[in-house]
């Protein structure tokens, strides 16, 4: 039978956004703060995720928040030819602000603030909610440069992202903000359909997850949101049930999965053992444990 449009209806729509706006206020006041140890360092606070790219889903309560510090920068110069590495490397001076020392002095400025609600992760620093304020989890980065072409410090092409370290010293790179310009250009292009389709999914695998029949950590909100990214805009019609079996179909039976990318198009949706991809065998218990539920509503 399906599921009904009526309950695709309901799953579409967007969760709660004054909370968690009031939430980022007060977390970007408190990274801003004039006695924070980076104060006048060239730097940004920004959202990513859900509520940043308006497909956060009532069941979703954490806010997710990105502090980049732009006066250090990580790079990938493998693209470069041997001329253009050699001046690379003869024109950059060493940054003397480690990023450890940097991620430090975020876990200060936000301890200062928030005190015991403040804890260091492998990833990011959380700030747990309390009163209003909803669960932040705030990434400490700086900026990333992959790039293409370098002849000099006003002369050179690169992809800028953000890179941070986890509590292993792995570096992870990533591209928040082509991510969400990605995903609001192929909502226009889809009939606007592709925000509400992702809730759709969101609320779907919260579903499983509440049913017993996904484990919580197989289909992280990033991932979903690229899958549906590749579906062709012209599966994007009116119908949230057809917009459901036409990507579900176009997935599994004309996609090259092993051609899927994630949304900001810098990386392979689905990659083994790797920060910034799906596990394919993930990606798979997903999108079969959805069809049954489909199956069998």
């Amino acid at each position: 039978m399906g599921i009904p449009e009526s309950q695709l209806k309901t799953w579409s729509h967007q969760g709660s956004i004054t909370q968690s706006a009031a939430t980022y206020h007060t977390i970007k006041d408190a990274l801003q703060a004039k006695n924070t140890a980076y104060h006048g360092k060239n730097y940004q606070v920004f959202l990513q995720g859900s509520y940043g790219n308006d497909t956060n889903i009532y069941a979703e309560s954490d806010v997710d928040v990105v502090i980049q510090l732009n006066d250090v920068f990580y790079s990938d110069t493998t693209q470069l030819s041997a001329e253009d590495k050699e001046a690379y490397e003869q024109t950059l001076i060493p940054a003397d602000y480690s990023y450890d020392q940097y991620k430090r002095d975020v876990l200060q400025a936000l301890t200062d603030r928030f005190h015991s609600d403040v804890k260091a992760g492998d990833k990011a620093i959380s700030v747990a909610a309390n009163g209003g304020r909803r669960k932040t989890d705030v990434i400490a980065a700086m900026q990333f440069r992959r790039y293409w072409r370098f002849k000099n410090i006003y002369d050179a092409n690169y992809d800028e992202g953000i890179c941070f370290f986890n509590s292993a010293g792995e570096r992870i790179v990533n591209y928040p903000r082509q991510h969400s310009e990605n995903l609001t250009r192929k909502h226009q292009s889809s009939n606007k359909m592709l925000k509400p389709m992702i809730r759709i999914l969101k609320n779907l695998r919260s579903k499983l997850v509440a049913d017993g029949s996904l484990h919580p950590r197989v289909a992280p909100s990033y991932y979903l949101e690229g899958l549906l990214y590749n579906v062709p805009n012209e599966k994007f019609v009116s119908s949230y049930v057809d917009c459901f079996v036409n990507a579900i179909n176009w997935i599994q039976m004309e996609a090259d999965k092993d051609k899927l990318v994630c949304a900001n198009e810098q990386y392979y949706l689905l990659w083994a053992g790797s920060h910034t991809s799906w596990e394919k065998a993930n990606a798979e218990a997903f999108i079969q444990a959805a069809i049954r539920l489909w199956n069998d509503w």
